[in-house]
This record gives C-alpha cells, structure tokens and sequence, in this order.
C-alpha cells in the first residue's frame, strides 16, 4: 500500500502501488502541461467514504511506494484515467480495462 501525499503528511491517502503508480504517470503529465484538475478518490478509512484534493501545479506532492518493485503498467488504463482527469468532473479511479499492450515501468 503506498500513499498519495498532497502538500503535507495531513493532506494523503494510502492506495494500492498498482493504482498508484498508473496515477502518478497521469498526474505528472497533467501537471507537466501546467493543468490544474480535481482528483477524487474513494475510501474506506476513518469514517471518510471520498476525497478530493484540487491539483495544482504550484503545491507539492509526493508519491509514496510500499513495494520495491515498480509494478507493470497498463497503457489502456493510463489512457482510461487520462480520460477521466481531463472531464468536467476531473480524475476518478476508473476500473483497470484489460490490457492492450504492457509497457515497463520507468
């Protein structure tokens, strides 16, 4: 489990490495545009069932992985969260599709 970082300690959320590093590739890439989105996320902790952050360029984030090894990405489900992160209701988790072609984790 490793953990989205907004701003500060307070501002984060754990999430899957496998969820988490198909995120970190869209974020930075909206953020490398200079793009400022919602990122929503659903939870199961403390009693807080969603949460979003506003994304802005300007604000640190970190992301933070459990595992040692970088998980093998899925370049559909990369395309299906850069779909989701350019609507009108910003980044959501979408369910993984299945894979069109793997590519190796940076």
């Amino acid at each position: 489990m490793g953990r989205f970082i907004y701003d500060t300690i307070n501002n984060s959320v754990d999430i899957e490495d496998r969820t988490l590093a198909h995120l970190r590739i869209v974020i930075m890439n909206k953020l490398r545009r200079s793009e400022s989105f919602m990122f929503t996320i659903d939870m199961d902790s403390e009693g807080i069932s969603r949460r979003s952050f506003w994304v802005h360029p300007s604000v640190p984030l970190q992301f933070a992985f459990h595992g040692s090894r970088e998980p093998r990405l899925n370049r559909a489900w990369i395309d299906a969260l850069m779909t989701s992160a350019s609507s009108p209701n910003g980044l959501f988790v979408v369910p993984e599709p299945p894979e069109e072609s793997a590519v190796p984790a940076d």
